[in-house]
């Protein structure tokens, strides 16, 4: 018998927690929190006691597949690589670059990131690379970019004990982000304030101080409303206003459109509320903000997060211990896949594929002339096939036949390629419409980083050998390019992490030595730099912080007389993005084993629905059967729909609307109809 444990990174959420798997006899047997971990400290949720449960399951793709006489059947490597390779070589000759397409991943390592951005850049020669950071804090790094001049969460998971005040604002952190809520209650018992507005009644709202519920994308003129109070009862700091940002006089003639009675008219927050909000938030300092894809996922989402901004800036809430505007990140390794610039205008370290300089430095290292016009958003791509522009998809480690909006149109654009390659650990649901289909390995099977929400390096360690014939997703994207003419070489995922440091500055003084113990946040731009706690202490990013005035805009989709009911989004506690890690997990399936949609009482009384009953929702792009969860979570005329059940998807029914700049759908917000099934 031979029993070994294993320090590695959890592969669910963004706070990045650290996990020991148990070994026995080369299998996973358990998995065990680690004390001396910076965020963790011996502290894990459900989903990470349970992080091995999924790794050997039965459901693993275990050797390549390729589609013969319209099914998936297995075949050798060669076989499966050799296809791939022809079909986009094939794709390039007819059609040149730009018509192929490559999506990334926020479940694989720094190193297979990175990777996935060379492969598309220098061996395709495009730029059309993306990943599923588009579908959840886009909003925030074009945001928090424009306002600061970094993308980033600004302070860290344990500063969150150094507030006096926390705003909790879109995010149900308790069930998405538990160990980051742990900080929070920390800071609770030791005196801080909590304000939580959400548009459902979160298990927050039960501890906070004051809890509101904001009509559902209302966020900027609820934002606006308590600036608009802080300003006219002189709470602002005025010192930090006046030499740290630029752009106030414009902001404060904004806000004198959003006086408390318009907010509470848009919003439905009541204005001795709204004022209790603003004095506690401006006076009760520091004060951070906690935010997630409640704030994110709306074709305002973007001005949503630069309303976070200004308030932060607006109080001097960013640049200090215990403040700042943190978002945080719903996978693994999202913040890792953007600094390592899988996004369609950036290369790693969120250098401009349109600037010359930077251009210069990655098409020197990299051998080869590169594309300067950023490329298509994963958003974008649809639309793009179905017009014939994209003829070739590459996809790693996601699955937007369930997690993507228009679950309808997302099906019929991806049975148009001509060309179609995914990479994963399960045989998803968008696995099975491709052609060819390469099995990569867990987190439990790989060395290399994951980057968590607080832009910390971590260490991931292999803990067992790959599953069946499956291999490393890095070696998996080497041989690919090998195979179109662009040999790589690298013998180890820490060849490509000190390639990463050479060529992104932000990662430049990290070694996998100096990663080993607790990791690194960054900037850390020499070997002797500490790495960064928070962000912004004397000066922003881009110089001065920047205001940005902000008009409330409604939803692109409202209630009306056929759909009467607004549809919201998000997760289960139990569960995780499409679920296929989470479903295959005994632990938590036994939780969680399927949909519903929450209703409130007064609604499923007027349509004389019960408790557990089986009712169809339907919107103007799809409908769904799925049971009926009666809830005093929600509103009246609002309902809400957990996305990780394929069977019954939310996503069949939610707004493709986009973000005119993220380009991120409206996820939170549409328009839909609950009826009661005939007998």
């Amino acid at each position: 018998m031979n029993f070994h444990n294993t320090h590695t990174t959890c592969p669910y959420c963004g706070c990045g927690c650290g996990i020991l798997l148990e070994v026995l006899d080369g299998s996973l047997v358990g998995s065990l929190p680690v004390k001396s971990h910076p965020v963790s400290q011996g502290s894990l949720c459900l989903k990470g006691w349970s992080s091995h449960e999924f790794v050997e399951t039965d459901q693993r793709l275990t050797q390549p597949l390729l589609r013969k006489n319209s099914q998936l059947t297995p075949v050798s490597w060669d076989e499966a690589l050799t296809a791939a390779a022809q079909g986009l070589k094939g794709v390039l000759d007819r059609y040149g670059p730009e018509a192929v397409q490559v999506l990334a991943s926020a479940k694989v390592t720094n190193e297979e990131n990175f990777l996935l951005n060379k492969f598309a850049r220098a061996v395709i020669g495009t730029n059309n690379l993306d990943h599923c950071a588009r579908l959840c804090h886009a909003s925030t790094v074009v945001g928090l970019a424009a306002a600061f001049g970094s993308g980033a969460m600004t302070n860290s998971i344990v500063d969150l004990e150094n507030a006096r005040t926390i705003l909790v604002i879109g995010s149900n952190t308790t069930e998405a982000h538990p160990i980051a809520a742990k900080w929070i209650f920390r800071a609770m018992a030791q005196g801080a304030k909590l304000l939580v507005a959400d548009p459902r009644r979160i298990q927050l709202a039960e501890l906070a101080e004051i809890a509101v519920q904001q009509r559902l994308g209302s966020d900027v003129a609820l934002i606006n409303g308590l600036m608009h109070i802080i300003v006219k009862e002189g709470w602002h700091d005025n010192v930090y206003v006046a030499e740290r940002t630029e752009g106030f006089e414009a902001l404060a003639a904004k806000l004198e459109e959003y006086p408390p009675d318009k907010v509470a008219a848009i919003t439905g927050v009541e204005p001795t509320k709204l004022r209790r909000l603003a004095e506690l938030y401006a006076t009760h300092k520091p004060s951070a903000i906690v935010y997630s894809m409640g704030i994110t996922q709306h074709t305002t989402g973007v001005d949503n997060v630069k309303s976070l901004a200004n308030l932060a800036m607006l109080t001097g809430n960013i640049g200090v211990s215990g403040g700042g505007v943190n978002a945080l990140r719903g996978q693994n390794n999202v913040q890792g896949a953007c600094d390592m610039g899988a996004l369609p205008n950036v290369f790693s370290g969120y250098q401009p594929v349109g600037d010359a300089a930077a251009n210069a430095k990655f098409a020197k290292a990299w051998g080869r002339d590169l594309p300067i016009q950023p490329g298509l958003t994963l958003t974008d791509m649809f639309a793009a096939i179905e017009a014939g522009k994209i003829k070739a998809l590459y996809i790693v480690g996601e699955n937007p036949m369930v997690t993507d909006p228009d679950l309808h149109h997302v099906k019929a654009a991806l049975q148009k390629l001509e060309v179609f390659i995914t990479q994963d650990i399960f045989l998803s649901q968008t696995a099975n419409l491709a052609q060819v289909v390469l099995p990569g390995v867990s987190f439990a099977e790989k060395d290399g980083t994951f980057t968590n929400t607080e832009r910390r390096v971590l260490r991931v360690r292999q803990a067992i050998q790959p599953v069946g014939e499956s291999r490393q997703d890095w070696q998996i994207t080497q041989d690919l390019a090998t195979r179109l003419g662009y040999p790589m070489h690298y013998a180890a995922a820490e060849e490509i992490f000190e390639e990463i440091r050479r060529l992104t500055p932000s990662y430049a003084g990290m070694t996998y030595e100096r990663l080993s113990a607790q990791g690194l946040q960054w900037p850390c731009p020499t070997e002797e730099h500490p790495g960064t706690r928070y962000l912004h202490k004397d000066r922003f990013t881009r110089g001065k912080g920047l205001f940005q005035a902000i008009d409330y805009k409604p939803p692109a989709e409202m209630e009306d007389g056929e759909y009467p009911l607004l549809l919201s989004t998000g997760r289960s506690f139990a569960h995780f993005h499409s679920g296929t890690m989470t479903r295959v997990s005994p632990s938590l399936c036994h939780e969680v084993q399927t949909g519903y949609v929450e209703i409130n009482p007064e609604d499923a009384e007027r349509m004389a629905v019960e408790n557990e009953e089986p009712v169809r929702v339907s919107s103007r792009r799809g409908e769904i059967l799925i049971q009926a969860k009666i809830s005093n979570r929600v509103d009246r005329g609002v309902v809400f729909i957990p996305f990780h059940f394929a069977e019954c998807a939310a996503n069949v029914l939610t707004n493709p609307a986009l973000d005119p700049v993220a380009k991120i759908p409206e996820f939170k917000v549409c328009a839909v109809k609950v009826e009661k099934l005939a007998a």
